[in-house]
C-alpha cells in the first residue's frame, strides 16, 4: 500500500502522459460533389498537399445572365445609336455642301442685281434730271405766257413718274443690299431664299439630333464600362463556386475522414481532420503536491516520444468535452486531488521533433497518442511505482529469454543432428 500510494504524490516521474496535438478541421468551401478524395485516416501529409476536388455543375448563372442581357441590350443600343450618328453625320455633311454652293450662287445673284439695280437707279436719276430740265423751261415759257398749261401738265406727271421709279428702283436696290447683308449674316430673307432657308433648318434639325446621339452613345459607353465590373465579379465568382481543390493548410496527419467520393457536400461541410504535428505537446498526470516544483518554465525529460525533452508552459486543473474536441486525443482522466501539466517540447540543433523511426530512415513526424513517462529535472529521485515495476518486468523478461536462448544454444551443441 505505502509503494502504491505514497510514491505518487511526492514522485518526479509520470507515465501517465500522452503526446497530444491540436486538430484542425478541413472543410468544404462550396457546395458540390466529391469528385477525388485523396486521402485517408491515419496518412501523413505536407503543406500544400491536395486533399480534395469539389465540383458544381448546378450553380445558379441566372446572376449573370441577367447582366450579360443587359450589356448585350445596351451593346445593341450603342451600335445603332452610332451608325445613326455616322448616317447624320454623313447627310450633315452634304448639306453643308449643298448649302454653301446655294450661298454662293445667291452671293452672286445678289451681287449682280444690285450691280444692275444701281444702274437702273442711276438711269432714273438721268431721266428725272432731264425732266426736270423740261419742267424748268416749260413753266418759264408759261410765265412769259409764250406757252399755256396745257402744254406743262404731262411734263410735271412725265417729271413726277421719273422720280417714283428712281425712289422704286432705290427701294429694290435697298432691298437687295440687305437682303446680301442677311445672307452673310445667316438670315434668309425673301422668297428666292425660302428653298436655302429650308436646307439650313434641316441642316439645324440633323445637327441637334447628332449632338442627341453622341450624347445618347456616350452614356450608353458608361453604362457598358459600368456594366463591365459587376459580369467579371460575378464570372469569378462563379468560378470559384464552380469548382474548388482543398489543399492541406499545414504538415500533419490526418485524423478522420468525414467524406466520401461521390458525395454531395454544402460548403462548410467537414472534409477531414488534421493532426498538427508541427503542435506537438505532451499532457502528463501529476500530483497537487508537485504544484510547486512544476511551476511555468521548468525542465523535464520526456521518454517515449518523438522529442527527449520539454518545458512545462501550465498547470491545468481539469479539462472539458469542449476542450478535448479541439485536440487529437482526450486528456487522460485524472483521479482526486490531481492536475495536468502541459508540457512542449524544447527544440534544440533542429533535431528535437525527430522521432525514432526518422532516425532509423523513416518518416513518421506524429506520435500523437502514444503514452510517454514525464520526469522531473534536477529534482530528488523519487521514480513513479508504475515506471519501476514495468522497468522490472522488462528486465526479468529481457533475462528469462537470455537465459532461454542460452539453454537452447548448449542443447544444441550436445546433441547430434
Amino acid at each position: 500500500m505505502i509503494s502504491a500510494v505514497v510514491p505518487p504524490i511526492v514522485a518526479d516521474q509520470s507515465d501517465r502522459a500522452i503526446v497530444n496535438a491540436p486538430v484542425k478541421l478541413l472543410t468544404a468551401p462550396i457546395n458540390g460533389d466529391i469528385e477525388s478524395l485523396s486521402t485517408a485516416a491515419g496518412r501523413e501529409v505536407n503543406a500544400g498537399d491536395e486533399l480534395a476536388h469539389i465540383s458544381n455543375a448546378r450553380l445558379d448563372r441566372t446572376t449573370l445572365i441577367m447582366l450579360e442581357q443587359k450589356a448585350s441590350d445596351a451593346r445593341q443600343k450603342l451600335a445603332a445609336t452610332q451608325e445613326k450618328l455616322s448616317s447624320d453625320l454623313s447627310y450633315l455633311a452634304k448639306l453643308n455642301g449643298e448649302i454653301d454652293g446655294q450661298l454662293a450662287q445667291m452671293k452672286s445673284q445678289f451681287i449682280s442685281q444690285i450691280e444692275e439695280l444701281r444702274a437702273k437707279v442711276a438711269e432714273s436719276d438721268s431721266l428725272g434730271g432731264a425732266q426736270k430740265a423740261q419742267v424748268d423751261r416749260q413753266t418759264k415759257m408759261v410765265e412769259r405766257n409764250i406757252a399755256s398749261m396745257d402744254m406743262l401738265n404731262p411734263t410735271l406727271k412725265r417729271y413726277s413718274a421719273a422720280r417714283h421709279n428712281t425712289d422704286s428702283e432705290k427701294a429694290k436696290l435697298d432691298q437687295k443690299i440687305n437682303q446680301l447683308e442677311a445672307l452673310e449674316k445667316g438670315i434668309y430673307v425673301g422668297d428666292d431664299l425660302l428653298s436655302l432657308a429650308t436646307l439650313v433648318q434641316k441642316r439645324r434639325d440633323i445637327d441637334l439630333d447628332s449632338k442627341r446621339l453622341a450624347i445618347e452613345a456616350t452614356e450608353l459607353s458608361a453604362q457598358l464600362a459600368d456594366q463591365k465590373g459587376p459580369i467579371e465579379a460575378e464570372r469569378i465568382r462563379l468560378d470559384k463556386l464552380s469548382e474548388a481543390q482543398v489543399h492541406v493548410p499545414s504538415q500533419g496527419m490526418v485524423l478522420s475522414v468525414e467524406a466520401s467520393e461521390g458525395r454531395h457536400v454544402r460548403a462548410g461541410d467537414a472534409l477531414a481532420s488534421l493532426v498538427d504535428c508541427e503542435q506537438q505537446f505532451v499532457v502528463a498526470i501529476f500530483s497537487y503536491r508537485q504544484g510547486q516544483n512544476l511551476a511555468a518554465g521548468t525542465h523535464v525529460r520526456i521518454d517515449g516520444a518523438p522529442f527527449k525533452s520539454g518545458i512545462v508552459t501550465s498547470l491545468v486543473p481539469k479539462t472539458s468535452d469542449k476542450l478535448d474536441e479541439r485536440y487529437a486525443v482526450p486528456f487522460p482522466q485524472t483521479e482526486r486531488r490531481e492536475m495536468y501539466a502541459i508540457v512542449m517540447p524544447e527544440q534544440k540543433d533542429g533535431d528535437g521533433l525527430r522521432t525514432e523511426s526518422e532516425e532509423a530512415g523513416q518518416s513518421s513526424p506524429c506520435a500523437v497518442g502514444k503514452w510517454v513517462t514525464v520526469t522531473r529535472d534536477n529534482g530528488p529521485a523519487v521514480p513513479s511505482m508504475s515506471v519501476v515495476w514495468r522497468q522490472l518486468a522488462t528486465f526479468v523478461n529481457s533475462w528469462g529469454s537470455a537465459n532461454a536462448q542460452s539453454l537452447h544454444e548448449r542443447t544444441d551443441a550436445v546433441i547430434p543432428k
